[in-house]
C-alpha cells in the first residue's frame, strides 16, 4: 500500500500534547509511488489539507474537525546518506535521530537544536530552533513535492524563512520530502558534547519530558513570552487537565485529561493578562487545528 488512508483519526494519538478530537481522514504517504496516488486524494479532498509530522507544535480542538491530514511515513528505515559535510535526509526522520548521526560524524552546526521533539519535515515547515540557531542555518536545498510540480528541489536560498516560519512562497500544498543540510567538519566528542550542553540546559529549565505542544507563544520582539508570562503569574497556572509549566511558563502542559477547550481558555486569559499589564500582544507558536 504506496497510500494508506485512515478515518477519522484520533488527534491525541497524533499530537504531543495529547489531546483533540477527530480529523476527517489521515493520509500516510508510504514512498514516492505513494505521491500519485495522493494528487488523486488531494482533488478528491479539496481544502482543508494539512501537512503533519509528529504533531509536536499541534493543539488539536475537540469535537469532529473537518481537516484532512496528510503524513509522510515511509516504510523504509529512515537513513541519512552523506557526502563530505553534507547530509541528506528524509522527511520522516525524527530531527534527535539526525543529530545522533550527526554525532557519530562529527559534523558541526545543530547543536543548538538538541531537545526539540518531531520530524525534520515538520521542524522545516516550523522553521524550529532555540540557543540562537534554527533550521534554516544549516539547511542547503530542500526536494518538495506539490501537486501541480510532483517532486523538486529548491536551494534555502529560494524559500522564504522567518522566525518559526517556512513557505515555498505559492499558496499550494506542499510536502517536505527530503532535505540537505550542509554542516562544519568538527570531532564525535565536541558535536557530542555541544549537543548534551544544550539538552542539559533544556532539561534543567523546560518540561521536556512532560506533555506539551513546545513553546506556546512567539517571542514578541524585544521580549520574552515566558518571562512575560512568568510575570503576569502564569507560571504553574492550571485550569482542569491544562496548566502553564512550573519549570517555563511558556510551556502548557497536559497534566492529565486535558481538554482543548481548557487549553485555549487559559491561552486567552494569559494573552490578555500580558497585553493589559504590559501591553504586548501574544501570537500562539502552537499550530491550532479548528
Amino acid at each position: 500500500m504506496t497510500l494508506e488512508l485512515l478515518h477519522k483519526p484520533g488527534l491525541a494519538q497524533l499530537t504531543s500534547l495529547g489531546i483533540g478530537g477527530n480529523a476527517r481522514v489521515l493520509a500516510k504517504v508510504r514512498d514516492e509511488a505513494g505521491l500519485d496516488e495522493l494528487s488523486r486524494f488531494i482533488e478528491r479532498e479539496g481544502s482543508s489539507l494539512l501537512a503533519i509530522g509528529e504533531g509536536s507544535n499541534m493543539l488539536a480542538l475537540d469535537g469532529e474537525l473537518n481537516i484532512a491530514l496528510v503524513q509522510v511515513a515511509c516504510q523504509r528505515k529512515a537513513e541519512a546518506v552523506i557526502s563530505g559535510n553534507s547530509v541528506l535526509v528524509p522527511a520522516d526522520m525524527r530531527l534527535p535521530g539526525l543529530l545522533s548521526i550527526l554525532i557519530k560524524n562529527g559534523l558541526s552546526g545543530m547543536e543548538g537544536l538538541a531537545g526539540i521533539p518531531g520530524s525534520v519535515g515538520g521542524s522545516i515547515a516550523m522553521n524550529s530552533g532555540s540557543y540562537g540557531t534554527d533550521m534554516q542555518a544549516s539547511v542547503k536545498r530542500i526536494r518538495l513535492w506539490t501537486p501541480s510540480k510532483g517532486l523538486f528541489w529548491k536551494d534555502a536560498a529560494e524559500l522564504n524563512w522567518g522566525y518559526r516560519h517556512f513557505s515555498t512562497g505559492h499558496d499550494e500544498f506542499f510536502l517536505v520530502w527530503e532535505v540537505e543540510f550542509e554542516l562544519s567538519r568538527s570531532t564525535e566528542e565536541e558535536v557530542r558534547s555541544g549537543i548534551k550542553k544544550t539538552f542539559e540546559k533544556k532539561k534543567a529549565t523546560q518540561p521536556v519530558t512532560a506533555k506539551t505542544a513546545g513553546c506556546v507563544f512567539k517571542n514578541p520582539e524585544g521580549h520574552s513570552a515566558g518571562k512575560l508570562l512568568d510575570d503576569a503569574g502564569f507560571r504553574g497556572r492550571n485550569l482542569g487537565g491544562m496548566g502553564f509549566s512550573e519549570m517555563h511558563a511558556n510551556f502548557l502542559e497536559n497534566k492529565g485529561g486535558g481538554t482543548a477547550t481548557q487549553a485555549l481558555e487559559l491561552m486567552a486569559k494569559a494573552s490578555e493578562a500580558v497585553a493589559d499589564k504590559f501591553g504586548v500582544t501574544l501570537e500562539p507558536e502552537v499550530i491550532i487545528l479548528s
